[in-house]
């Protein structure tokens, strides 16, 4: 018998292409339902991209039918992708943001904004730099490596990190 905590356990061995992180620190796993059939259980897992259009999501649908479909007793894994409700960066879990922040990708808080004593009356919020905590922080770039991720520039260390966009 295929249990759900143990696909869940496969689906954390799967890194996100683009991010240091499990497809399920990401938070993008779903739903994952498990049906019992004569050549073995039905997988049916959805997935909700961070984007639409994301180049990263035949990979990602690959290796979750390779790695579910190896388990024992798994006879069949389909990956679907929905986009309601859409993602957002609130569902990184706080292992997938401290594994982002050892990387050099800060998340912005857990619905949105931040204090409203970290933010200037630009309305910007504060950055704090992943590498040496610093406020003295700026956007370097709106436009990161990929589509969900912008760059700024920490004054104080002189150096680059990546923050995830509040979506």
């Amino acid at each position: 018998m295929v249990l759900r905590d143990d696909v869940m356990r496969t689906l954390r061995t799967i890194d996100d292409p683009e991010m240091p992180l499990s497809i399920v620190d990401l938070g993008i796993v779903e739903e994952v339902s498990i049906a019992d059939a004569p050549q073995g259980a039905a997988v049916d897992i959805v997935i909700l991209p961070t984007f639409v259009g994301c180049p990263a999501l035949d990979m990602i649908r690959g290796l979750i039918v390779e790695r579910v479909g190896a388990m024992p007793g798994v006879g069949r894994v389909t990956v679907a992708f929905r986009h309601d409700p859409p993602w957002s960066v609130d569902r990184i879990t706080e292992a997938g943001r401290a594994s982002l922040a050892a990387h050099g990708v800060t998340v912005p808080a857990h619905g949105g904004a931040t204090r409203e004593a970290d933010t200037i009356p630009l309305g910007t919020s504060v950055l704090h730099c992943p590498w040496c905590g610093s406020d003295r922080t700026r956007l370097d770039s709106p436009f990161g490596p990929t589509r969900c991720r912008m760059i700024f520039y920490c004054t104080a260390c002189r150096n680059t990190f990546e923050h995830m966009k509040a979506v």
